[in-house]
Formats: structure tokens, sequence, C-alpha cells
């Protein structure tokens, strides 16, 4: 997951701008996400911190949609060449793109005005759009698990990963199915200007910061038997004592399941394996204090459970790609002389 903050700062003239390609076939549902996420977002002054608009590959008209309305566009192609964030939904009209994987002319010719160094984002199949203009060729990506076979046999020089809600590489980023698109915008938010932000508009927007797991958990499978106990208890049990040392079998005894039965029970739920989940919440703990707070990062690594500063090092390189006082620099820039590492 890359750390820098691709878009360019906000100012009180200019926020960063996101453009949003309406196709036709579009889920009203997700052409909605980015301007309800990013359109939240608020420094502390209540200055927005993005502008949001939407624009067709024609001139601006009407565009269809997967229901039974149109939507109207005020925006036509030139918008791309305007955009420090390019966002795609998805769409049910793909046509050659989702059967063939090359684009259609008029969306190559829109694709072309896009500026080098802008931030690309699909939403869902949106994903097609970008593999077949090349720009996922050698990189990681995802879409919705139903496409994701397709997509693979589509695009072989795409690394698919079905299991995860999104992918962060850097300059490109992709989800999976709708809801997924939610997660991803929302990450941005926090990649771009910190937890504080973003969990503010999770909150005006009524939806988790951060969702455990990956689509694992929403593939069809069997009706499960409605007597299994869930993992639910341990996990809020863990959450509650993040600065200290849990094992496996201390979450399991909260559930009063094996080891074996409750990691089982635990990964079809979350979508993960006790460890890894322990592991991000204590990163998410670890980013909250380097943001909000002028502990040490020695402190800091004791209160997120990481034990060392070292392994919290480790750790956030790891899942962030940056240093505890590289974090703590970009998001509270005030404190990072106040703080060593």
């Amino acid at each position: 997951m890359a750390s820098d903050t691709l878009g360019a700062p906000p100012t009180a003239d200019r926020p960063h701008r996101v453009v949003v390609l309406a196709l036709d076939g579009l889920l009203p549902f997700e052409l909605g996400i980015a301007q309800r996420i990013f359109g939240l977002a608020r420094d502390e002054h209540g200055r927005r911190l993005y502008e949001v608009v939407t624009c067709s590959v024609r001139p601006p008209g009407p565009v269809a949609t997967d229901a039974d309305f149109e939507i109207l566009v005020g925006n036509g192609p030139e918008a791309l060449a305007t955009a420090d964030t390019v966002v795609v939904p998805a769409s049910y009209e793909l046509g050659p793109v989702y059967e063939e994987g090359v684009l259609t002319g008029e969306l190559a010719a829109a694709l072309a005005l896009v500026r080098p160094g802008t931030r690309l984002v699909a939403i869902c199949t949106g994903g097609f759009v970008l593999a077949a203009a090349g720009y996922l060729d050698g990189r990681p990506a995802t879409t919705h698990w139903a496409s994701a076979e397709h997509f693979q046999r589509l695009f072989p020089q795409v690394r698919v990963d079905a299991d995860v809600l999104f992918v962060d590489d850097g300059d490109v980023l992709t989800s999976a199915g709708v809801a997924a698109g939610i997660d991803l915008c929302v990450h941005i938010v926090r990649r771009d200007h910190g937890t504080a932000v973003a969990n503010e508009v999770a909150r005006r927007t009524v939806v988790p910061p951060h969702r455990d797991g990956g689509q694992a958990q929403y593939i069809e499978r069997p009706v499960p038997d409605p007597q299994q106990a869930s993992t639910t208890g341990a996990r809020a049990w863990a959450l509650g004592r993040l600065h200290e040392p849990i094992q496996l079998r201390d979450m399991a005894a909260q559930e009063s399941m094996s080891v074996r039965t409750f990691t089982r029970r635990f990964r079809e739920e979350v979508g993960v394996s006790p460890g890894q989940w322990l592991t991000r919440q204590r990163v998410e703990r670890a980013r909250h204090l380097l943001e909000s707070t002028v502990l040490s990062i020695d402190q800091v690594a004791r209160d997120a459970g990481f034990g060392t500063a070292q392994s919290m090092r480790q750790h956030l390189q790891a899942v962030l790609g940056v240093t505890p006082t590289g974090y703590r620099r970009t998001f509270r820039a005030e404190l990072s002389t106040a703080c060593g590492e």
C-alpha cells in the first residue's frame, strides 16, 4: 500500500478535483459514492477538501443507467483533463470492454485526455475499463468476485486478487463490488487527510471507517447452521485490550471453542485469520495515536500492542509503506519535531 499523497493539496480556491466518468448502463448507487464520500470531507475550518464533478464520454447530455431513468450529465470528456483523481464506476453496458477487453473509440479518446500522474480509481467492473486501457498491466487489482475469473482470463497481465475489498497500488486503485467502493473512497480520504477526517466522513455516512476481511465472506456458500457460534464476542474482547499480549487460544476461549474451530469460524465470518485481523486493528490504533496524540513512538508502540518501536515500525512499513515518524509527519506535521522515532 502506498503511503504518499498523490492528490494536489487543497487550497482556499482549489480543492483536489475528483472527476467521475459516467458511462452508459452505470449503476446510480455507485455513481453517487464518490459524490457522497469525497463531498463530505472537510478540513478543520470546514472547507471542502475535494471538488467532485461528473462527466460523460460525449458532450453534455443524458446518460442511461441500469435503472428506469437517465441522468443528465453537464460535462463532456474534456473534464477528465482537469482531474487530480478520475473515478470509473461500474456499468452494465461496457460492451467490447467487458466482452473482449478492448476500448470503444469514444472511451479511448476520452481516457486519452487524462493527464499523466492523475490518480485512477475503479469501482467494481469499472476496473475492466482501466485494464482495457492498459493502466493495470503488471499491477495488482480486484473487481467483484463474480467477475474475477472472467477479469483474469481477459487480462492475464493483471494480478487479480478476488479476496480483498480493494487494492491500493499507489496511483491506481480498484475495488470489489458496489459497497466496496465506499470502503475504497473512505480509504482514499484517510490516505490523503488522515484518520480523523476519514472517520468523520464515515460517521456522517453511517458506515464503518474500516471493514474487516475481504470478499470471501460474501461469496455464496451453503447456509450455515443457525446454531453456529459467532466470533463477535472474541473480537470485542480483543479490541478492549490491544495493548496487552493476546494469544489465539485466549480469543478462542472467549467463545468456548477449540483453536481450530475458532480459526475456521473467524475466517468464515471476517475473511482473514485472527492474527491478520489483530495486526490490522493494532495498525489502526497506532495510526490514531500517531495522529491525535503527542505520545512518543515507544509509547504508541506499547499502547497499540506492538511492544517495541521496532516491531511497530516493521508492521507500519509492511501495511502502509511508511515509518511511524513518516506517518506522523504527514498527518500531524506540528508534532514531528516533538516526537522522535
